[in-house]
C-alpha cells in the first residue's frame, strides 16, 4: 500500500497553507513582475474557487464543467455571468482540457491560484488606468509565482517554522497504519517533497504516536522522496540511496530494499519488488500527478482523497429531504407536460382545435410548479458554496472532476484515516450502474 506524503499521509490546514500561498503568489507578482501594488491589499478568500475548475486563459473566464466538458456555470472576475451571455461567448463549445488556452484547477493547492486569477481579473476590468497584462499572461503569471514558491521554499520554510498552524496530527489514522501493518501489509511512501522535509513532518505528526515501532523508518518498508510525480509514473529516472542519520545519497546499483531513496520510477519498484501492478494501492490527492497518470501507465490500484468531500456529504444529508420534495414535485410536472406536448402537436398537425384554454391551463399549473421547484433549488444549493455549488455535480449532472474521479480512481475516501478505520481485509465490490434504458 503506496502513500503520497503532504495532502495525503500528511494533512495540512488547507486554508491556513492556501492564504499562505496566496500571499506569497501576491508578493512575487509585485516584487518580480511589476503588477500594481493594489495587488497586495488582495484578502483570501477560501470559497471563491473549487477543485476542479477550468481557467479559460484567453477570456479570463472561470468554468465549471460537466462530465462531457460542457461549461454549466462561468464567472468573469468576481461576476458571475448569465446564461445568455455564457451561450454567445462559448455557443455549444466542449471544453477540450489539452488545448492550452484552458488550464485545470484540479488540486487542493491551486485554490489560491484561482481565486487570486478571479480577483485580478477583477481589479483589471474595474480599474483600466492599472497596467495589468493580457488574461493569458496573467494565469500563466500566477501559476508561475505558485511554482516558484513551491521550488525556493517559500511555502515549506513558513510551514517549517509553524508546524502547529499548517499540519493537523492525526493519532487514529497512525494507530490505523499499524492496524494494517499488523495484517501483513507492507506500506511505502512516494512524495514529492525532498528528503529533509519529509523527514520533519513524519517526526512530527507520525513517529511520537506510534506504540508498535520506534520511528517512521521502521513503519514503512520504503520512502521515495523527489520523486518527481507524475514522470515517477510512465519516465525511467534513477534512484538514490539516501542515509536518514543525514541525507547524503549514494548510487543504487541493486535491487531496492526497505529504506530511503530519492528519485526512481514505478516500472524498477513494481519489478524490484516482484509485484503485480494491481497488487499495489496508491492513495493520493492529486487526480493528475497522483492517480490519472499512474492509472494509465502503470496499471496500480488507486485511491484518491478529496478533503472537502466530508463536508459535500454532510450537505448532501442536509439536503436530501429538500431532493424529495423536488421529486415529488418533478413527477407531477411530468405528466403535466406530455399533455401539453401532445395537445400542442394534435394542434399543429390541425387534427384539433379550439384548445388554446386547455393549453393555458396547463401552462400555468406547470409555471406554478416551477416556481415551487426554483425555491426549493435555491434552498438546496444554499447549502454548498455561494460561489460553485456542490463539488461532485453540475447541476444534475456529474461534475467534470467527479467524471475524472470515477474514471481512475478504484475508490476515493475524504481523508486515510477513514480507509484505515475499516478492516484490512475489506473488499469493495462495485454495484451495479443502471444504463439511461434501464431506468
Amino acid at each position: 500500500m503506496g502513500l503520497d506524503m503532504d495532502h495525503t499521509l500528511i494533512r495540512y490546514n488547507v486554508q491556513e497553507f492556501e492564504k499562505l500561498s496566496h500571499n506569497v503568489i501576491k508578493e512575487k507578482l509585485v516584487k518580480n513582475r511589476n503588477y500594481p501594488a493594489v495587488v497586495l491589499d488582495l484578502p483570501f478568500c477560501y470559497d471563491l474557487a473549487i477543485r476542479g475548475l477550468v481557467i479559460d486563459r484567453q477570456k479570463g473566464n472561470t468554468l465549471k464543467l460537466n462530465r462531457h466538458s460542457a461549461i454549466r456555470a462561468s464567472n468573469h472576475g468576481l461576476k458571475s455571468i448569465d446564461f445568455k451571455t455564457q451561450q454567445k461567448i462559448y455557443k455549444s463549445t466542449y471544453i477540450d482540457l489539452s488545448d492550452k488556452q484552458y488550464m485545470a484547477v484540479d488540486t487542493a493547492f491551486s485554490i489560491s491560484l484561482a481565486t487570486l486569477f478571479s480577483q485580478i481579473v477583477e481589479i483589471k476590468e474595474n480599474q483600466p488606468d492599472l497596467k495589468f497584462p493580457d488574461f493569458a499572461t496573467i494565469a500563466d503569471d500566477v501559476l508561475n509565482a505558485l511554482d516558484e514558491g513551491h521550488r525556493d521554499g517559500s511555502l515549506k520554510e513558513t510551514v517549517k517554522k509553524d508546524l502547529k498552524r499548517f499540519i493537523i496530527k492525526e493519532p487514529d489514522m497512525v494507530a490505523g497504519l499499524e492496524k494494517f501493518k499488523k495484517h501483513g501489509k507492507k506500506i511505502f511512501i512516494v512524495t514529492n517533497s525532498d528528503f529533509h522535509y519529509t523527514k520533519l513532518l513524519l517526526d512530527y505528526a507520525i513517529t511520537p504516536f506510534l506504540k508498535d515501532h520506534k520511528s517512521w523508518l521502521d513503519l514503512f518498508e520504503i520512502i521515495v522522496t523527489s520523486a518527481q510525480k507524475p514522470r515517477f509514473f510512465h519516465d525511467d529516472l534513477k534512484y538514490l540511496k539516501v542515509n536518514p542519520a543525514d541525507g547524503t545519497m549514494t548510487n543504487v546499483n541493486e535491487k531496492l530494499v526497505p529504506g530511503v531513496y530519492q528519485g526512481g520510477s514505478a516500472q524498477v519498484f513494481t519489478r524490484d519488488l516482484g509485484l503485480e501492478g494491481d497488487e499495489i494501492l496508491y492513495i493520493g490527492d492529486h487526480i493528475y500527478g497522483d492517480i490519472l497518470r499512474l492509472k494509465k501507465d502503470c496499471g496500480w490500484r488507486t485511491a484518491m482523497v478529496i478533503e472537502e468531500l466530508a463536508d459535500e456529504v454532510k450537505s448532501n444529508q442536509i439536503a436530501e429531504p429538500t431532493n424529495q420534495e423536488i421529486e415529488i414535485l418533478m413527477k407531477k410536472k411530468e405528466p403535466l407536460e406530455d399533455d401539453f406536448t401532445e395537445i400542442m402537436t394534435k394542434k399543429s398537425d390541425g387534427f384539433i382545435d379550439n384548445l388554446d384554454a386547455k393549453l393555458e391551463a396547463l401552462q400555468r399549473q406547470i409555471t406554478e410548479i416551477d416556481l415551487l421547484i426554483s425555491n426549493l433549488i435555491k434552498k438546496q444549493q444554499a447549502l454548498y458554496n455561494e460561489h460553485w455549488g456542490q463539488l461532485m455535480r453540475a447541476g444534475n449532472e456529474e461534475s467534470y472532476f467527479a467524471y475524472q474521479v470515477d474514471r481512475y480512481a478504484c475508490v476515493y475516501t475524504a481523508k486515510l484515516g477513514d480507509l484505515l478505520e475499516l478492516s484490512p481485509r475489506t473488499y469493495f465490490r462495485a454495484p451495479r450502474r443502471p444504463l439511461a434504458h434501464e431506468v
